[in-house]
């Protein structure tokens, strides 16, 4: 099946020029005919018949471009979904610069977490997907009321706390790579607490056990971590109660921070990370498999998938160090 991909700008309305400005490249299935149109623009139509399309949001590590996620954003678009992804340059604190995933830093704090979204850039994608949805290859084919919140880092941490219904009802489910709900203390939080997750949508919580950024990045918690995927854990163990059998933790053998990232070792952190000891493309094909699965059986609701998803948590795979759901 071939996937294509769209371009769109939008301004965030609470931000400050010239950091007020999004864009996005937006994956969809594609349906390439041959006609003229396509020759001469390039425009392909999105595959109609396996519309409505699910939509996956996904926010980026810090300093993170887009193009490093494009591998995950084409498998998932290969799956019949609709993936966003974005950039967004801002100046996250004072004189620093950089790609954002949009954390709100007034939602983060103590007096304020869980009262709303984390994730500052989340309404201004769900504008823009509306437009979508009135204009261009992909009008009248979105499921608007089917939206996924995906991240890698940071980006995964403003995703996995901003799927709550209550916030945004049109989120449905949410999964992240290599992030936790670990409480930063210089905003004010006791050492080594782990923040409480909305635990209202399914969750798929992914970590390596080879990742050296969240190993390397304990002091700004007030502790040290015993293993690489410590506070992965613990968001699992603690941040939600479980109950429903829709919350899954999935931790890869030998995978590291930028597992899920082609790599740039010229921004963000790739040289506190460790090296990973299993093939990428193995790693990459358990990513996919478990997202795509996670996303068919409660989102999607196909009941073959549920029985695919529940069938790996019993295998015994080389590159799965474990494997759980509540």
């Amino acid at each position: 099946m071939s996937v294509r991909a769209l371009f769109r700008a939008a301004t965030v309305a609470n931000a400050a020029a010239p950091y007020n400005s999004i864009h996005l490249k937006v994956f969809y299935p594609a349906h390439i005919s041959g006609s003229d149109q396509e020759r001469n623009t390039g425009i392909v139509p999105a595959d109609a018949e396996r519309a409505p399309f699910p939509i996956v949001i996904f926010f980026n590590g810090f300093n993170c471009g887009l193009e490093q996620y494009q591998w995950l954003a084409i498998q998932l678009a290969e799956r019949g979904l609709v993936v966003v992804t974005f950039t967004w340059i801002a100046e996250n604190f004072p004189g620093m610069v950089a790609i954002t995933p949009g954390v709100d830093l007034k939602m983060v704090v103590p007096s304020m977490y869980g009262k709303g979204p984390t994730a500052s850039a989340l309404l201004t994608l769900l504008t823009e997907l509306e437009r979508l949805q009135t204009e261009g290859v992909l009008a009248g084919l979105l499921d608007l009321n089917r939206v996924i919140l995906g991240g890698h880092s940071a980006g995964g941490k403003v995703a996995i706390e901003s799927a709550n219904p209550q916030f945004v009802p049109q989120v449905v489910a949410a999964f992240a790579y290599g992030a936790h709900t670990a409480a930063t203390v210089q905003l004010g939080y006791p050492a080594n607490t782990i923040l409480p997750l909305p635990d209202a949508l399914p969750l798929l919580l992914i970590g390596g056990t080879c990742d050296g950024v969240i190993a390397n990045s304990s002091h700004g918690y007030g502790v040290t971590w015993e293993h690489p995927t410590a506070p992965v854990q613990r968001t699992f163990q603690e941040a939600i109660a479980g109950g429903r059998q829709d919350s899954y933790l999935l931790l890869l053998e030998g995978a590291n921070h930028f597992s899920i990232a082609d790599p740039d070792d010229t921004t963000a952190r790739p040289f506190l990370d460790f090296p990973a000891t299993q093939s990428a493309a193995e790693l990459r094909h358990l990513m996919v498999e478990a997202i795509g699965l996670f996303i068919q059986a409660h989102v999607q609701h196909q009941s073959t998938a549920l029985a695919a998803l529940h069938q790996r948590l019993a295998s015994k795979h080389p590159a799965i160090a474990a494997f759980e759901c509540k």
